[in-house]
């Protein structure tokens, strides 16, 4: 009877166990043995579902190349499109003569402010990971030329569009919380900015300060493009580069197919009959291609390769794009096992009753939930979910639980969580350049969005 009474309540911490097995198998493998992330982060994978009641063993290695064809479904084209977007504006001078532009508009000293500013308006209606693909190559760019603040471009241009992404509908984060709670949109959307601001000035631009004064980090290969490529381009006169407008072409032609898209579902409904070709084209998989093949244009006009060279040259950077396509599905597969195993509901259901204020609830809910398996929409999704029938209970307007939520779910991002993988991979930094800037930065987002939200709450109710 003993023995039975001990077996199930193993089999009620079940989750836990899994979580403990995850965490103790990333860090022994990453850390310690310092095995190849990609490799590192499938056995890890293997690893939570082998303890794990909810996922049957037969069926462990099946369920993890399901959640990693689904990520890569995902992420797979975007990616290697950014490769290809990254290894043109380069190789062209377009990334050079952007930031050049930057430096005519904002001084030589206030590159970040632009960087800033970009990945904050672009993220509201883009995916974040498509705008780091688009913005990478400038902060680069601007590295090479400055010779200094990579942490700073990297902090910037990562918190900004965390905010935006995680606060401010029409993402679709904030987008399923809006509808959960029935919010009204314009109002949430009012809300998010003003919450957002102050949190992505203070995770961004604050710490991206702080941390560049203590650290310095060099620029790596990555994407296809050397080092000495981009030092290079720092040599060549501006008049023999391309036009400003012809080089910010890729950013804006993937930004307005993509707005367009997202604003006419906004405005007119996801059954609008222009929704079909907004749709078509607004895609990320279609929108980061037609990108791609603007950059690509440039760069052979630019250069003097011939097209079997220029070939090879895409080729490179589509090599290097698959692997950081890889690593970037295994660190969403891992997140995808954990969540399978019930680690993120278990968190959830053990937080519920948590005796804090509906806010504070809900982004502990969230923080907790986003932790553990990775993914911010699901941490959105599982707390939305829960705080739906005590929303009513609000004394203030309920666009401050979705932001309560959404500051909770961009909490603290590591490695189940692909996004880290894109910054580190596509930014060339180490885990513990991307621990160092990316990390915390997402822990001072998940913080002050908090505060901001409880600080705004209390002023402006808006009830």
């Amino acid at each position: 009877m003993m023995f039975g009474t001990t077996a199930l309540q193993l089999g009620g911490q079940a989750p836990l166990i899994s979580l403990i097995a995850g965490i103790v198998a990333i860090i022994l493998l990453l850390v310690v043995l310092d095995l190849p992330a990609f490799v590192s982060l499938v056995v890890a994978g293997f690893a939570v579902g082998i303890v794990a009641p909810a996922v049957p063993f037969a069926e462990v290695p099946g369920e993890f190349a399901t959640a990693f064809g689904n990520n890569m479904a995902g992420i797979g084209i975007p990616i290697l499109m950014a490769a290809i977007i990254g290894k043109a504006m380069v190789e062209s001078g377009a990334a050079n003569r952007i930031v050049r532009a930057f430096t005519g508009v904002f001084g030589a000293d206030n590159t970040e402010i632009s960087l800033f500013g970009s990945s904050f308006i672009m993220s509201i209606p883009v995916f974040f990971d498509n705008v780091f693909y688009l913005l990478a190559p400038l902060a680069r760019a601007a590295r090479s030329r400055d010779g200094k603040n990579y942490a700073l471009y990297i902090v910037a241009v990562g918190a900004a569009g965390v905010v935006t992404h995680g606060f401010v509908p029409p993402t679709p984060g904030p987008l399923l919380a809006v509808e959960e709670f029935d919010a009204n949109l314009g109002s949430t959307i009012a809300i998010g900015i003003l919450v957002g601001l102050p949190t992505a000035l203070v995770s961004g631009l604050g710490y991206g300060y702080w941390i560049n004064r203590r650290m310095e980090i060099p620029l790596r290969d990555t994407m296809g493009t050397t080092v000495e490529e981009l030092e290079e381009q720092n040599q060549v006169e501006t008049s023999q580069l391309p036009g400003v407008l012809e080089s910010l072409l890729p950013i804006l032609l993937a930004v307005l197919l993509v707005t367009a898209d997202t604003t006419t579902r906004t405005v007119l409904g996801e059954n609008a009959a222009v929704g079909d070709v907004t749709g078509f084209f607004g895609d990320p998989n279609l929108a980061l291609t037609v990108a791609a093949l603007s950059a690509a244009f440039t760069y052979y006009r630019m250069s003097d390769l011939d097209s079997d060279m220029f070939s090879d040259e895409l080729t490179d950077a589509l090599k290097s794009g698959g692997n950081i396509a890889a690593i970037t599905a295994a660190g969403g597969a891992f997140g995808a096992m954990l969540q399978a195993a019930g680690a993120g509901e278990y968190i959830a259901n053990g937080l519920e009753g948590v005796g804090l204020g509906l806010l504070v609830t809900a982004w502990v809910i969230a923080a907790g939930v986003r932790v553990v398996q990775g993914s911010a929409t699901v941490a959105i999704v599982t707390t939305a979910g829960i705080m739906a029938p005590l929303a009513s209970g609000l004394d203030v307007n309920v666009a401050y639980l979705v932001m309560s939520i959404g500051a909770g779910a961009s909490f603290c991002s590591w490695y189940n969580d692909s996004g880290f993988w894109i910054v580190k991979e596509i930014g060339g930094l180490t885990q513990a350049e991307t621990l160092k800037t990316w990390t915390v930065a997402t822990i001072l987002i998940g913080l002050t969005g908090l505060l901001s939200t409880l600080l705004f709450s209390a002023i402006l109710p808006f009830a």
